[in-house]
């Protein structure tokens, strides 16, 4: 089964639907801390295709900072990304929601919604989000201002609801329309404490799932898009003058865990490259010979300018790789694996595994290379070092890009703590955990045929990356995520400590590894 939290955003889609059948919806129809959990942390067994198929499905102000406690793991063979529990609506109800860099709105299913899943094998209870039972519920109309801003809609007429719909790489997909609400947050007040806070945000209401998104296989209440996008979380929150537009996280790849917040980052301080500007995907679609909608979603791209593996430096064509002008590569922690052009893959992967000359490989699930290896794998083979504008680099060593499985007489008893069968393996015949699978993925394999440079949870682990989203700059640096991060409340001025959350606690199910997100949201004091 294929995981929704993992969905890559590589062919991605966001874009305003105005079609006559949409009428039947409205019959059926600062800073916060989410709960968030990693998907794959459920207990079945489960192939190794589910990671790809994840990443296939994705591809004068008066500032607070902002606690959001997160749950799950970047790890390929364990949850592979992250999920937070959040508030919506008056009365407040909770809800799960995946928490995505690589996706621009948010949505979440709501009352009288088709091929919804009605239970979800995390364990975690759906719930669907009903208008009529939210006394600050609004539904938002295609000639609003945020309708208009987010998708430039033609055809539109004044009154009618405003549409949306995202389609992934595998042809899954979510059509539902817009709405606005409160949404229920955590705000720093103290080291290592919360206050409840409110903020109104407009998202997805869900009235049709399609594909993957209708199962129950690591089923969620919905998606929270962190992307650049005016459409975005971060993003409204922003442009209402609540918060600073950028946002931190640190995924803990050793323990599980880790922290997520929105707001001015004081400690520690980090170095940073430019992101490359106006890069966007242009997604539209003809709705009739009067009407198309289009919609521009933009990745967090930053240059490329060497590769290293160990001390020596991957010889590239120029066309792909020049010092001056660099190549593009996507920063995505809604993918769990790390993707890279023909070009920059070949070479990294017959350097990697030269390392080790006399290893026999093995393809998994037509996809995984694996092979036996009983050493220690960081003594074993090459860090891999990208060298980005501005002298920022980012080393991924061997324990980061390679991930474990047990086989024994062909079948994977386990990797991580989920089980899977795996079929056509042959001569991986080991008992322990000394089987080893590269995370290293050639974009060329991507179900959508594009090609790109793309950095996931899997070299992102163990990683403090910040986002600033006003100077347009990412940065990053190595870092014990398991423990905390300084921000700053810009209305008190005081700075505050944000640690790690484990929301197993307050699940239902014996989860694995669990990760708090912490967003520090700048909000206006007159929305407190």
């Amino acid at each position: 089964m294929m995981d929704l939290m993992m969905r890559k955003r590589i062919g991605f889609e966001a874009l305003a639907v105005w079609l006559c059948f949409f009428s039947y919806f409205l019959l059926g129809s600062a800073n916060v801390v989410f709960n968030v959990k990693h998907k794959f942390e459920a207990r079945e067994r489960r192939s190794l295709a589910a990671l790809k198929a994840h990443d296939d499905r994705r591809h004068g102000r008066s500032l607070a900072a902002v606690d959001l406690p997160l749950g799950g793991n970047g790890s390929p063979t364990d949850t592979a990304l992250y999920y937070t529990e959040i508030g919506l609506g008056t009365p407040p109800k909770d809800y799960y929601l995946q928490v995505d860099t690589g996706s621009d709105i948010m949505w979440v299913n709501c009352a009288g919604c088709e091929n919804c899943p009605k239970k979800s094998d995390l364990g975690v209870e759906l719930r669907l989000y009903d208008l009529k039972g939210s006394t600050t519920g609004k539904l938002l109309t295609c000639d609003q201002d945020f309708c208009i801003e987010t998708f430039n809609p033609t055809g539109c007429k004044v009154g009618a609801i405003c549409p949306y719909q995202v389609t992934y790489g595998d042809g899954s997909s979510s059509l539902g329309y817009f709405v606005s609400d409160n949404i229920q947050l955590n705000r720093a007040s103290g080291n290592l404490q919360t206050t409840p806070m409110n903020g109104s945000v407009a998202f997805g209401c869900g009235a049709k799932q399609s594909g993957q998104l209708g199962t129950s296989a690591q089923a969620l209440d919905g998606i929270l898009g962190f992307g650049q996008a005016n459409s975005s979380m971060i993003s409204q929150i922003a442009s209402a003058g609540k918060v600073k537009k950028m946002f931190a996280h640190c995924l803990d790849g050793t323990n599980g865990g880790g922290i997520f917040a929105i707001g001015q980052l004081v400690q520690p301080k980090l170095n940073s490259t430019p992101m490359v500007p106006n890069q966007f995907d242009l997604s539209f679609r003809i709705l009739s010979k009067f009407q198309f909608c289009h919609y521009l979603r933009a990745h967090y791209n930053v240059i490329l300018k060497t590769v290293k593996v160990g001390r020596d430096l991957l010889q590239i064509s120029t066309d792909v790789l020049d010092s001056d002008a660099g190549t593009s590569m996507v920063i995505d922690s809604g993918t769990t694996l790390a993707y890279l052009a023909d070009e920059l893959y070949n070479p990294l992967i017959t350097k990697v595994m030269a390392s080790q000359p006399n290893l026999k490989l093995h393809t998994v699930e037509q996809q995984f290379t694996c092979f036996q290896f009983i050493e220690n794998v960081d003594d074993g083979f090459p860090a891999v070092t990208f060298g980005f504008e501005n002298s920022l680099s980012l080393t991924i060593y061997p324990h980061e890009y390679l991930f474990q499985i047990r086989v024994r007489e062909g079948i994977v008893l386990g990797y991580g703590e989920i089980g899977a069968e795996i079929k056509n393996v042959v001569g991986l015949l080991a008992v322990n955990n000394d089987v080893w699978c590269v995370g290293w993925q050639n974009s060329g394999m991507s179900k959508d045929g594009k090609e790109m440079n793309l950095l996931g949870d899997m070299v992102l682990s163990s990683k403090l990356v910040l986002y600033d989203l006003e100077n347009q700059t990412i940065g990053w640096t190595e870092y014990n995520c398991s423990s905390s991060v300084k921000v700053k409340d810009e209305q008190s001025g005081a700075e505050y400590l944000i640690g790690p959350h484990d929301l197993s606690s307050f699940c239902s199910r014996n989860t694995g590894w669990s990760v708090t997100l912490f967003f520090l949201l700048a909000m206006l004091h007159n929305y407190m």
